[in-house]
């Protein structure tokens, strides 16, 4: 034995490293060549390799402990509003962006958005709260396509693979991120309440903006999308952080967010004083306007709460492969197999479901445009709130191991409701659903036709599907009962792709207890006879 064998502890996991996180992801790798064919796939293990390596779950690590810093004022009294973030976030951000995960599926290419997004999920297991400022990146290009003259001056940075850093003036700099600012203290999630002004400069467009905003994301952006009242009504602004001249615009970041979770990403309460903005679409249609980057974010909500759940079910079936409890593996254990399936099942369901969506985003077609409209909606609200239940299934399944923060359990428990508020909470979503189905029922009609591809190949679906056809068409008390409807309409569609993509096991066990009500309240609750060695073999992390 070796002085380096002699520390190894016995019956410890080693350390879940230095592997392909896409690779051993089969859910995600079919769902790519479903929808995007072989190509991406070279790409994305390189990036999954990385996402996996001994270095970057160091930056993660690095960038949650070492948290942001507020820099109000210079050592001479001048105000600077600056945030300090440590360099292990600034490798993180390197790599998204270079990688494309920023504004750069908006360049075109085949399949462009399924490939980032799929790209996206795998580089957030490393670490999610740097996602924030890459998502709103990504989606920003989307709103900012109202003005073709907005645009044109700031997609070329937006879709740049070069993570530039700094407040410089935009022409200046070789890549560029966007931030959001809508909520304001008075209403949240009530955006038509906002009282931030703008106030015309002019007949071009030009504004200056004076208000308070109760959550700015990712306050170091080079630009923002603003909610603010017009003269017409509220309305959709573009703010430069940094005006054309190098000077600073009046952006007066107040205080750093105290967060749950989400640490590594700044969240700035701020103050618009007489900041100089540029109005981005008509007066008064502001949400319109920015609805846009919302459903994009939404999307990315899906996906980044996806990504952790893969990462907590790698994390606990590989703890469980290496722990030895009462003569045998934990792996091996029935009640543990049962616990692990199920959560898997969860996980590849997700996963589907969002590759799915984003999917959606590389058509024109009207069907898929329809489906995207409710069917992000329905995973934003379902999929960020499983990720909850199963990051702290998969903590237990560590046992006294997952409590503590080397584990990264609890980093994956603190992020995983970020998701379900960011971009409307619960509720939110859930009356968005009934609002599509209300104002726009081609995307009901879209939806059942997506859905409807499944039927017969279970007869649990085949009831669940009926079942759901009769609440679409007698929606009494539909606020009351909207979050029992948007629940429906989630298990629906993860099972029609499960059912018509993922081996039997999976399908059947979704079915069995998502649909037909033979499993429990908590995860580890499967029916007897479910195939466990299907399942957990396509969870297991494969390394070597």
């Amino acid at each position: 034995m070796t002085v380096n064998d002699a520390r190894i502890a016995p019956n410890q996991a080693p350390p879940l490293q230095d592997y392909d996180v896409f690779s051993i992801d089969d859910a995600l790798v079919e769902a790519v060549v479903r929808h995007a064919g072989r190509a991406p796939l070279d790409g994305l293990s390189a990036l999954g390799r990385l996402a996996g390596s001994h270095r970057t779950l160091e930056w993660a690590q690095q960038a949650n402990v070492y948290t942001p810093v507020l820099r109000t004022h210079d050592r001479y009294g001048n105000r600077i509003d600056e945030v300090e973030f440590h360099p292990a976030w600034h490798h993180l951000m390197e790599v998204a962006v270079s990688h494309g995960l920023a504004g750069a599926a908006w360049s075109g290419g085949p399949a462009a958005h399924t490939t980032r997004a799929a790209g996206f999920m795998v580089w957030s297991t490393a670490e999610s709260g740097h996602g924030c400022p890459v998502s709103m990146t990504y989606a920003s290009v989307a709103a900012l396509r109202a003005d073709p003259q907005v645009a044109a001056a700031w997609e070329p940075g937006l879709k740049s693979l070069i993570y530039d850093y700094g407040l410089r003036a935009p022409a200046g700099k070789a890549g560029l991120l966007c931030g959001m600012a809508m909520t304001e203290k008075q209403g949240g999630s009530d955006v038509r309440a906002n009282t931030t002004a703008a106030a015309p400069l002019d007949a071009e467009g030009e504004y200056l903006l004076t208000g308070h905003k109760w959550f700015c994301s990712a306050p170091m952006s080079d630009l923002f999308l603003v909610l603010a009242q017009a003269p017409g009504g509220l309305t959709c602004f573009l703010v430069p952080r940094v005006l054309a001249d190098g000077a600073r615009n009046r952006i007066l970041l107040q205080r750093l967010k105290d967060k749950l979770g989400n640490r590594s990403n700044a969240s700035a309460e701020i103050e618009f004083a007489g900041a100089w903005a540029r109005r981005l679409g008509a007066e008064g249609r502001g949400v319109p306007t920015i609805i846009e980057m919302v459903s994009l974010t939404r999307l990315d909500c899906v996906l980044g709460s996806a990504a952790i759940m893969r990462r907590a079910v790698t994390e606990a079936t590989h703890h469980a492969a290496h722990r030895h409890a009462f003569g045998s593996a934990l792996l091996d254990k029935p009640l543990m197999r049962n616990v692990l399936c199920d959560l898997a099942v969860e996980s590849q369901a997700a996963t589907a479901l969002g590759i799915r969506l984003a999917a959606a985003f590389d058509s024109d077609d009207p069907a898929e445009r329809a489906l995207r409209r409710l069917g992000v909606a329905v995973g934003k609200y379902w999929v960020t709130k499983r990720a909850i239940g199963v990051a702290a299934e998969a903590l237990e399944c560590l046992g006294g191991n997952g409590y503590v923060e080397e584990s990264v359990m609890p980093r994956l428990l603190r992020e995983a409701p970020v998701n379900s508020i960011w971009e409307g909470s619960g509720n939110v979503n859930a009356l968005d659903v009934l609002r599509a189905l209300t104002r726009e029922p081609h995307s009901a009609e879209a939806f059942l036709g997506e859905v409807g591809a499944a039927s017969g190949g279970d007869s649990r679906f085949d009831a669940a599907l009926s079942a759901l056809r009769a609440d679409l068409a007698a929606p009494e008390e539909a606020e009351f009962h909207a979050r029992r409807l948007v629940e429906r309409l989630a298990t629906v569609f993860q099972a029609a792709l499960l059912i018509r993509h993922a081996p039997h096991a999976v399908a059947d066990a979704y079915c069995a207890t998502r649909l037909a009500g033979e499993g429990g309240h908590t995860f580890g609750t499967l029916p007897g006879g479910t195939d466990t060695k299907t399942i957990l073999d396509r969870a297991q992390p494969r390394l070597g």
